[in-house]
């Protein structure tokens, strides 16, 4: 079903009750190459925790590939009676760039996907079959789909380089949506036109633009590795200590920036420094290690972490801003080798 926005709609905090969270079981080799035989459990281990009070919607291959992933997930525990296979063609896994994003409507409370279309990062050739990933599960929940456009041309955006505290605020940066030559999602597009289609389709009145993401991320610039809202009025903002780091000044800048922002009410924005792991590289290839790249189910905060002496440090410092849940760690070293983690392979869908 196809419907008209109206302006009516919002997109949910994170931390609001989901119905269900998506996943895409991995079948990519090259997305995690020579490394892909633990990732199937890595996956495992985070379906275990989210089905504790949610359901699991899985996005698999084919009738085979469903079979594998059953086998796993059996393995470890999972109770399958809370996960539905959807049997979508797709190029990659990564959810949370190409798959759904759902809001909701504010009167009535029901559940819409805003259908903002997906290029493979302005970056990758392998992207077409992904980019049809929103119109088949919208399809398969029968749930309305409206169409994102901006001066009637459809607007690319990755659900990765937003966060919202579903009271009218969204954090971004600029990197990512504004830069005029690197990986280009919209030619033309500025800060008022982002601006609008944040206000008309995911029900955002005030806009925190931050400015660089952290080092050794290809989407060049997402906010879910950087900093992330904890509740309607708190931000956790990755912080490097060592002044060699490439992100200790990207990070100084940004933390300046947005300690002089307000929320959507008027007041200032709650800043809490998290720490980053120390660099991570594989092949000489820096990997972007964040613990900001956390997902938060229904039954527990979800962390990557990356056998570093600030695991502890990050995950304490998660605990003590969100109370309501456990926050545990997931084990992300060869999970970061396809340049993302936890956040950037879920999609929540709200209750």
């Amino acid at each position: 079903m196809e419907e008209k926005v109206s302006g009516s709609y919002r997109m949910p905090a994170e931390w609001e009750e989901h119905d269900a969270t998506w996943i895409s079981w991995p079948a990519n080799l090259t997305d995690w190459p020579g490394k892909f035989t633990p990732i199937p459990w890595v996956f495992a281990e985070m379906a275990k925790r989210i089905t504790q009070r949610e359901k699991l919607h899985i996005i698999v291959q084919s009738k085979e590939h469903e079979a594998k992933a059953r086998r796993v997930l059996q393995r470890v525990g999972v109770d399958l009676s809370v996960v539905t296979f959807f049997r979508f063609p797709t190029n990659r896994g990564w959810t949370r760039d190409s798959g759904p994003v759902f809001t909701q409507r504010l009167t009535q409370q029901d559940v819409a996907v805003m259908r903002f279309r997906f290029n493979g990062w302005a970056k990758y050739p392998d992207w077409k079959k992904d980019d049809a990933t929103p119109e088949r599960a919208a399809k398969a929940l029968r749930t309305p789909i409206i169409h994102v456009l901006h001066d009637r041309k459809p607007v690319v955006l990755e659900g990765g380089s937003i966060d919202v505290n579903g009271k009218g605020t969204i954090l971004t940066t600029e990197e990512c949506l504004l830069h005029p030559t690197i990986q280009i999602r919209n030619p033309g597009f500025g800060r008022s036109d982002w601006e609008s289609v944040f206000k008309q389709y995911l029900g955002v009145s005030n806009v925190l633009w931050l400015n660089k993401g952290i080092s050794g991320d290809d989407t060049h610039g997402h906010v879910d590795d950087l900093c992330r809202f904890v509740n309607e009025t708190t931000v956790v903002l990755c912080s490097e200590e060592n002044p060699n780091d490439d992100n200790y000044i990207p990070l100084q800048e940004n933390r300046e920036l947005i300690e002089g922002m307000q929320l959507e009410n008027g007041s200032k924005v709650s800043v809490v420094p998290l720490p980053m792991p120390s660099p991570l590289f594989f092949d000489g290839q820096r990997l972007p290690a964040s613990y900001a790249n956390f997902y938060i189910a229904n039954a527990a905060v979800l962390v990557p972490t990356f056998n570093d002496a600030n695991d502890r440090k990050a995950l304490g410092i998660l605990s003590e801003l969100i109370t309501d849940r456990p926050v545990i760690g997931i084990h992300a070293v060869d999970l970061v080798w396809g340049l993302g983690t936890i956040h950037c392979l879920t999609q929540q869908q709200p209750a």
